[in-house]
């Protein structure tokens, strides 16, 4: 009697637990919004996954840890962007500081540095000067980090993203789209594990071109 009711209860959690691993349906409108017109993609043989994010947002800062531990493991044909947000003016000098980094070759290995510093460390990076001084510490030439800050090809990269921020139709960041035609975030799942179930949904949606209902 005994072994039947440990194998009944082992069945129970076993099946349990597979229900549990079942994704759950997306509903549109909570966990998702379709954008109208839908953006264009840079490469239409990836899944594109766009993460809009601001240096100075907490929400973008305490979503880092499961965006990394989420690209360790996402399907090897999503390929994901890094897209700053601006919402402001304010946002600017931190749009400039991370082109500034990837034209220098220095994103990789400076973006999370520049998160903990504005958010466990407290430093003010919202000026030139304070910038330079920043990344003088970290190797990177201060007098070369101003001419490339100051360049057309950041210019032109500030304003590529003031455009993509009102074309995306973004209301806060971090925001994640989905094939140039789905928006999510954390703020609408409900927590960052549930968010990146549900673009890795959407992704597969549109992988096999059924998309889901408006």
């Amino acid at each position: 009697m005994l072994k039947t009711l440990i194998r009944a209860g082992l069945l129970a959690a076993f099946l349990g637990l597979g229900v549990a691993a079942v994704a759950q349906p997306l509903v549109p409108g909570k966990d998702y919004r379709v954008l109208q017109p839908a953006q264009p993609v840079d490469n239409p043989k990836r899944i594109e996954v766009i993460e809009f994010f601001w240096y100075g947002c907490p929400h973008c800062y305490d979503m880092q840890p499961a965006l990394k531990a989420w690209l360790k493991k996402k399907p090897a044909d999503i390929e994901v962007r890094r897209v700053p947000a601006v919402f402001r003016e304010s946002w600017i000098p931190h749009t400039r500081l991370f082109y500034t980094l990837e034209a220098m070759g220095q994103l990789d290995r400076l973006h999370d540095e520049v998160f903990k510093a504005i958010h466990e460390q407290k430093t003010d990076l919202g000026d030139l000067a304070r910038m330079q001084a920043w990344v003088a510490k970290r190797g990177v030439d201060p007098k070369q980090f101003g001419e490339v800050y100051g360049s057309f090809g950041v210019d032109s990269r500030v304003q590529r993203s003031i455009q993509m921020s009102k074309a995306y139709q973004l209301s806060g960041t971090p925001s994640l789209v989905v094939q140039g035609r789905y928006l999510t975030s954390p703020a609408m799942t409900q927590g960052h594990e549930r968010t990146f179930q549900v673009v890795e949904q959407l992704a597969a949606q549109s992988r096999a071109g059924n998309a889901p209902a408006k």
